[in-house]
């Protein structure tokens, strides 16, 4: 998104106080708005905010900081302030006063029944009205808010939280759905940030999925009531309660979890400070079949789970909802991981939370512009691991498909002189429509959860799993872990230092990514590279330093076929040799290969790479030779901007490593440990993007794998 820089701000406010008056609009259809005061300083100034301004003086910037939020919005920086008026505060301590007459006597500052809740009111009402930008990303006018109804702010509040918005008409905003930003009292700059003038407090409420999945049941109220009480009699409302790991919360605050600055090898890098991940949140994506479905198939509702349920189990069997190959019983014991129920709901959760905008990314794939966010060109998609019985799912969106679909598997147009397009989707094919409507979709109303609806029954059919089998399964390395979304570590759309660099402790401090093992030789770190045009997948990539030995959990497999196991490598000199094991024991691995050196580049390789040129009978060729070394050329797909010039296919940089060819059981669990062969601290381990690829699709004679 484009930003307004802090120079931009102050040579503006210069020009507009030797020209008019600081109070004049300059351009009225944004409604700027220039000012040369401090934040501080602007809401100081003005009658409307001092109880706000009160309030900044007195809240503490964090538990570890003795400074205020007032001090903080007095010094450099770009700071986001949605300030709430005077009576905006007074309508939020008489609400609080009506729904918890148990925390205040009276509906005023003076009448909290305790210092500690006055405080921590205090900080609901300050820390939820700041974003910080930091020190690279600009504060947020309204052109540059989320574009779409439901989407977040990319950078948490600093009660991080991430803020919403909705729009309603052409002027008018609302974030968190229920607090308008002040039609004419909004993007007002000054020195360091911008102002938007809100007529509500923005307070949001800590419910757990388990809560709001609680109230409908206590309710009775439709909407999700079959999924929750499938949910409920799975014994999954405990898991959804999780808010947080207390234990690493602990030791961050005492400083048991190291930064990294205190991890020098070389003086440069890693470097910084403040890149370890100060929490380890726990989240969950839960997409459900509505209540208004259920009833077309002739289940209602409102019975008793002791009826609804038998009736659901009866017509996931009627209708096929699993594999044959899936063992599973289908008694009352709902709860046992063995019962089909349990099966099937776990199916329809993720570990983590997923935001609208976030459902697929769209950053620098082939002909993709982020200037147009919008507009989406070849198809893409996320594939992840749900919850329960370890399944995958596949999340699409393509220019064609018009919107997010689950488990979509189109015709596409994979010619090698073509772009990559959908051409139709048979209807058996098409998936489960994603529907990210505000009106529908719980979004921003669980601290810990979204709820989709989708308009068909999902689950982890037969039909789902040869579709899986019949193509390239290509993930991103950071969907291995479901901490990166739900810590805000994975994509973050910030330039800031402290977002672009996060430190993930070794294991032996704390196992941070729970698919992930590393000995206490290993600083991992994953660089997000927002902004940076780099050839990876979504640009990011994860990096180790030192004598570092990693072990990765690997998704599973739809079904029992033979596949290649590829990893994408970048050579270049900074990189080490890198020994990989194979194998479903994390203990006792395999060897896959011998040890690939990446310290010197493709050409120490010897593969055979060339470049394509017009006979693309001998780019097959080329292809087929590089096959035949154990290597691919990188993926077309992939590129450093978006265009279609600089992609990841035509860099001698770029290959696809083929780490194993063999056959693979979608009941087990299969890991990839890499280990430096070298005695260095100062070679690394890379990583950006791994594929599972089925032999029907790397062998097949009649249609040759694309290369897309």
């Amino acid at each position: 998104m484009k930003k307004l820089s802090g120079n931009a701000i102050i040579t503006a406010a210069l020009i507009m106080l030797c020209c008019v008056s600081c109070t004049e609009q300059v351009d009225t259809s944004a409604r700027y708005v220039f000012k040369y005061d401090c934040a501080m300083t602007y809401l100081e100034k003005h009658q409307a905010y001092s109880e706000y301004v009160e309030l900044l003086k007195q809240t503490p910037i964090s538990m570890r900081s003795n400074s205020t939020v007032g001090q903080l919005l007095s010094a450099r920086g770009h700071f986001t302030v949605f300030a709430p008026t005077n009576e905006a505060i007074s309508i939020y301590l008489k609400q609080l006063f009506e729904e918890e007459p148990d925390l205040m006597t009276t509906p005023s500052w003076d009448g909290f029944r305790s210092e500690h809740k006055r405080d921590s009111i205090r900080r609901v009402i300050v820390h939820n009205s700041v974003i910080d930008s930091g020190d690279n990303e600009e504060a947020y006018v309204s052109n540059d808010f989320p574009h779409e109804t439901g989407n977040e702010f990319p950078l948490s509040n600093m009660n991080e939280r991430k803020l919403s918005v909705r729009y309603q008409g052409v002027d008018t905003i609302f974030i968190n759905n229920t607090c308008p930003v002040n039609i004419t009292e909004r993007d007002i700059l000054v020195s360091n940030g911008v102002i938007h003038q809100m007529e509500r407090v923005i307070a949001p409420k800590d419910v757990t999925a388990s809560m709001y999945l609680l109230d409908l049941l206590e309710q009775n109220k439709e909407g999700y009531l079959v999924m929750a009480k499938a949910i409920q009699a799975c014994g999954l409302l405990d898991t959804l309660s999780k808010m947080r790991d207390e234990v690493y919360e602990g030791l961050y605050l005492r400083g048991q979890i190291p930064e990294t600055q205190h991890l020098y090898i070389d003086g440069h890098f890693p470097a910084g400070e403040n890149w370890t991940p100060r929490h380890r949140l726990y989240g969950f994506t839960i997409f459900a079949e509505t209540d208004e479905f259920w009833r077309s198939q002739g289940l209602d509702p409102q019975a008793p789970a002791s009826t609804l349920l038998p009736q659901l189990v009866q017509w996931i069997l009627d209708n096929k909802q699993y594999s044959i190959d899936d063992e599973f019983t289908t008694d009352e014991h709902y709860d046992s991981e063995s019962n089909l129920l349990y099966q099937w709901t776990t199916y329809h959760i993720l570990p983590f939370r997923t935001p609208s905008d976030r459902l697929v990314f769209h950053r620098n794939e082939f002909g993709y512009n982020p200037g147009n966010p919008l507009r989406y060109t070849i198809p893409m998609y996320e594939l992840y691991t749900t919850m329960g019985k370890r399944r995958l799912i596949k999340i699409y969106e393509s220019a064609e498909s018009d919107g997010i679909y689950l488990n979509r598997f189109p015709a596409l147009e994979k010619n090698r002189t073509e772009v990559l397009h959908e051409l139709y989707c048979d209807e058996d094919k098409r998936g489960c429509f994603v529907d990210r409507n505000p009106s529908k979709a719980v979004l921003n109303d669980i601290i810990n959860c979204c709820i989709y609806p989708i308009d068909a029954p999902l689950s982890y059919n037969d039909a789902v799993r040869d579709n899986m089998a019949r193509q390239r399964l290509r993930f991103d390395g950071m969907t291995l872990f479901p901490e990166a979304m739900n810590n805000e570590i994975r994509l973050k759309m910030s330039s800031d230092v402290k977002n672009q660099d996060v430190y993930i402790p070794a294991t032996v401090i704390y196992n941070y990514f729970e698919n992930m093992q590393m000995n206490d030789q290993t600083i991992f770190i994953y660089l997000n590279a927002y902004g940076y045009q780099w050839c990876n997948m979504h640009s990011d990539e994860m990096k180790a330093k030192g004598r570092f030995d990693l072990t990765f959990k690997l998704p599973p497999v739809p079904r029992r076929t033979t596949y290649e196991l590829r990893y994408d490598v970048l050579p270049n000199g900074d990189r080490g040799i890198q020994q990989f094991y194979f194998g479903d024991d994390p203990n006792r691995m395999a060897a896959a290969g011998i040890p690939v050196d990446l310290t010197k580049g493709i050409g120490s390789m010897r593969v055979g790479w060339e470049a394509d040129g017009r006979d693309e009978d001998y780019n097959i060729e080329v292809d087929k030779r590089l096959r035949n070394n154990g290597v691919m050329k990188g993926a077309k797909s992939v590129t450093a901007d978006g265009s279609s010039g600089d992609i990841e296919r035509n860099r001698n940089s770029n290959l696809r490593y083929i780490i194993i060819r063999q056959t693979l059981d979608p009941d087990k669990t299969y890991y990839m440990r890499v280990k430096s062969v070298l005695d260095s601290e100062e070679k690394e381990f890379y990583m950006d993007y791994m594929e599972f690829c089925p032999k029907d699709v790397y062998d097949n004679p009649e249609t040759p794998a694309d290369i897309w």
